[in-house]
């Protein structure tokens, strides 16, 4: 029995090892596709692509074949439509549950283990890279690299940073508060920093931690307590002392915020990217514009929150603090693009609301185009990441990120929604996560 226990536990470590080495990923060619150029909003039949290693080294078009020596996997598309994997420029993969309350009392052992299957789910939905929002530690994307996670590629940022009351201070309202000398109080998921000195450390400290980018606080949220959705955080100065440090490390610092006031002295600041805006108004859209600044909307996760919030017992004052909010997020896309404003994509899910990551595009469609979300998704989201030619197009030199639809998007694109039902190849950095082909 000893004997056996032990055969076992040796077959069992053998099989961790393995798990945890690094992909070999196979050279590709994959022929007789429509490739779907994004930029352009079209489709070219009778395109073939190469990859090598993690990156795209050949795309031949009008039916030229490429080379296939006998170390590459030759895949036959069937006249499938050919695209880059999409990009989510905002998620949560670490709130893994709307009721909140529960959460503060999760191990994280068990967050851990709720966060690989809901990065998993993004994946298979086709999102081949996220920008995390808040809330990933290092340790996520180094299980993806070694095979213990088959998730997206990740652009972390891991703890936000918030003024005290502001938009991440968790901290429930006290009549005895533990006042303390210092100007940085820490959770799981963000720095309540208070001032200029301890923004910058804490962005420091962020940046010293491995964050690709900084989240900055800038106005009022939904789902912490004491942060009316109409509220100003931080000063300029406190924000431009995050943007200064994430500049240092050449990556930068992008800003939550609603209203008008705070999208215009965050973008004043500096920040990168306004996600949400739902309140935003035509002068503060256009400082965007002069400042190059983006804006990700996010809203799904209105809508979802709003169907499902209550069973899953969001909290009764989030919910109340939705409605400020809910309805509003169309108009403010709206708004952005008369002036001239680049938008991303981004979902923002929580929680059990997660698998409805894809319904973003259907809402986007009423507003937008079915060939400029796409561009969202795609090549406005990588450029905003810093990562123009290297993600969201599919050309030598580009990350080997790509979907096989069976159809167009450009005339459907509900093709995208679901579970990824629509796929037939999803390939991320050369490494097939799916084929039925």
């Amino acid at each position: 029995m000893l004997w056996s226990s032990s055969k076992w536990l040796v077959q069992v470590s053998a099989r961790i090892a393995y798990s945890s080495k690094e992909a070999v990923m196979p050279n590709l060619i994959i022929k007789n596709a429509k490739l779907l150029d994004i930029g352009a909003g079209e489709l070219r039949p009778g395109a073939s692509l190469r990859t090598e290693n993690d990156k795209v080294v050949e795309v031949a078009e009008d039916g030229r074949e490429l080379i296939a020596n006998s170390d590459i996997t030759v895949l036959d598309a069937q006249g499938k439509t050919l695209m880059p994997g999409l990009i989510d420029a905002h998620v949560h993969p670490s709130i893994t549950t709307l009721d909140l309350a529960s959460y503060v009392h999760r191990q994280a052992s068990w967050i851990a283990i709720e966060i690989k299957f809901i990065l998993e789910g993004m994946l298979r939905r086709g999102f081949t890279t996220v920008r995390d929002a808040g809330g990933l530690d290092s340790g996520i994307p180094i299980a993806i690299q070694r095979g213990l996670i088959r998730g997206p590629r990740i652009f972390r940022s891991w703890r936000v940073l918030s003024q005290t009351g502001g938009h991440g201070d968790l901290t429930p309202v006290s009549d005895h508060p533990q006042l303390c000398a210092c100007t940085i109080r820490t959770t799981a998921f963000s720095h309540i920093a208070d001032g200029v000195d301890a923004v910058r450390r804490a962005a420091r400290e962020e940046l010293k931690g491995g964050a690709h980018q900084i989240k900055v606080m800038a106005g009022g949220g939904v789902a912490t307590p004491s942060d009316p959705i109409d509220m100003i955080q931080y000063t300029e100065e406190e924000i431009r002392a995050a943007v200064e440090e994430a500049s240092a490390r050449r990556t930068y610092a992008f800003a939550h915020a609603y209203i008008p006031e705070a999208i215009a002295r965050a973008v004043r600041a500096g920040v990168r990217s306004i996600e949400h805006g739902n309140l935003i108004d035509d002068a503060s859209a256009r400082l965007m514009t002069e400042r190059g600044c983006y804006l990700v909307p996010t809203l799904v996760t209105y809508d979802q929150i709003a169907q499902f919030g209550k069973s899953h017992k969001f909290p009764e004052g989030s919910l109340r603090k939705l409605q400020d909010v809910l309805h509003a997020g169309k108009g403010a896309i709206e708004t952005a693009l008369r002036a001239g404003v680049k938008v991303g994509f981004g979902t923002d899910l929580l929680g059990e609301t997660h698998p409805a990551q894809s319904e973003e595009f259907r809402l986007r469609e009423q507003i937008q185009s079915a060939a400029d979300v796409l561009r969202s998704a795609t090549l406005v989201n990588a450029e905003l990441l810093q990562q123009a030619g290297r993600l969201g197009v599919l050309k030598p030199c580009a990350f080997a990120d790509l979907l096989l639809v069976n159809g167009d998007p450009l005339k459907d694109l509900s093709l995208l929604s679901g579970q990824g039902e629509h796929l037939h190849l999803i390939v991320r950095g050369g490494d097939i996560i799916k084929c039925t082909l």
